[in-house]
């Protein structure tokens, strides 16, 4: 088979090596619009789940990125002078360039093309080939040619956000909140290397004007952030992207579905074809596991619009409930004045239940109440379990 992969991220860089691992003669090239080693982003996080699939589909490209991770288990937050712990399940952060760099070695070493500088506008820049992989993005200028067919559907969150790095580095997954005039703006920071950690920040788009980050330089708005955050940074610096006109790179989040994944022999795979808000962390993951997933279905189905279809069907069926936990977790924090009068650890503790769809239409300290209680008796547990998903489907269908 020929295939053309648009996009030089983790998912076209894996979906290669799995391809190549299952038939060394399928010819693929990665074309990808940026030099080698330049990349947005600081660190990327996953779980300890990610690794064992990683290690099933080609244990040396596994075996190097846990190499390269550093890990955690707690999860800390400050507010209002007050610091809180909370054990939880053991994370990991890897810089993106590292990751990167190992998949791009392990694809080349396999016998994949890699085009750096070398950015598709569209199908007509591409050579006949069998299979086209749009791993280009939520901007997928492959996807956005075909927008009726793929059903694209993008919206937009309401807070700001500003993605960082920092030579801090966090022993912990910590979230810090802090109160200002004009309202409350948090981080959420992690390690992913000896020397740094990613730092994203968010806030209102009230507290955004309020504080003048609207209106601040990148260089300004940092020292501004610098001192707000001068407790958790313990005098680190934060670091910005450092943009030709020193603009900050301040965004609204979009959330992409779409109601198909390909079209003849196109398919979108990882941010081209969905996106999850970055408070879960699950970007990486989810474009990994499309890439498992596509090369096992065209290897299990001799028709390739058969393969295109289960892979579609399979992954999108996957991720509804990472979609509906992502939507809920955004709206925890663009809703936090609800939550962050709670004493400390019970904002913590519904901190770590902001996916749950029911928790939006319970009083605050009633859920904690009964999640707390939820834990030592298993009929409320299994009422828990019952409700939640049953309020999501309701209110899904409502929303449809």
């Amino acid at each position: 088979m020929k295939v053309a992969c648009v996009g030089g991220g983790p998912a076209s860089l894996y979906f290669s090596i799995l391809m190549k691992l299952r038939d060394p003669s399928h010819d693929i090239t990665v074309y990808e619009r940026n030099p080698a080693g330049a990349t947005y982003g600081w660190g990327v996080t996953y779980w300890g789940g990610l690794l064992d699939k990683l290690r099933a589909g080609d244990p040396e490209s596994a075996r190097a990125i846990s190499e390269e991770s550093v890990r955690w288990s707690d999860g800390v937050a400050h507010i209002r002078g007050a610091t809180t712990v909370h054990p939880g399940d053991q994370g990991h952060g890897i810089g993106r360039r590292r990751l990167l760099q190992i998949l791009g070695v392990r694809a080349a070493s396999l016998g994949v093309r890699l085009e750096y500088r070398n950015g598709i506008a569209g199908r007509s820049n591409l050579p006949d080939t069998d299979l086209v992989v749009a791993g280009d993005g939520v901007n997928s200028v492959l996807r956005r040619d075909h927008v009726d067919h793929f059903g694209t559907r993008i919206t937009h969150g309401r807070n700001k956000y500003i993605w960082l790095g920092t030579t801090k580095v966090f022993d912990s997954f910590t979230f810090a909140f802090v109160e200002t005039a004009h309202g409350w703006i948090w981080c959420y920071g992690y390690g992913f290397s000896d020397g740094h950690s990613t730092c994203v920040i968010e806030c209102s788009p009230e507290t955004w004007t309020g504080l003048g980050l609207d209106r601040a330089s990148e260089s300004d708005g940092l020292a501004l952030l610098e001192r707000l955050f001068a407790e958790p940074l313990d005098g680190h610096p934060l670091i910005g992207r450092s943009t030709s006109d020193g603009a900050a790179q301040w965004l609204n989040f979009r959330t992409l579905t779409n109601r198909t994944w390909h079209r003849d022999n196109l398919v979108l795979i990882g941010d081209a074809a969905h996106t999850t808000h970055y408070s879960i962390g699950a970007g990486t993951t989810l474009a990994l596991e499309d890439a498992i997933t596509l090369a096992r279905t065209l290897h299990e189905h001799a028709r390739l619009d058969d393969a295109l279809t289960a892979y579609g069907r399979e992954r999108r069926a996957e991720i509804l409930s990472l979609q509906s936990a992502a939507r809920y977790s955004a709206q925890w924090y663009e809703n936090l004045p609800r939550y962050v009068d709670l004493p400390p650890a019970q904002m913590f503790a519904l901190l770590g239940q902001r996916h749950s769809p029911l928790l939006p239409h319970v009083p605050p300290r009633l859920y904690y109440r009964l999640d707390q209680a939820a834990g030592s008796l298993e009929s409320l547990r299994a009422f828990k379990r019952w409700l939640g998903p049953k309020l999501a489907r309701t209110l899904h269908a409502r929303r449809s």
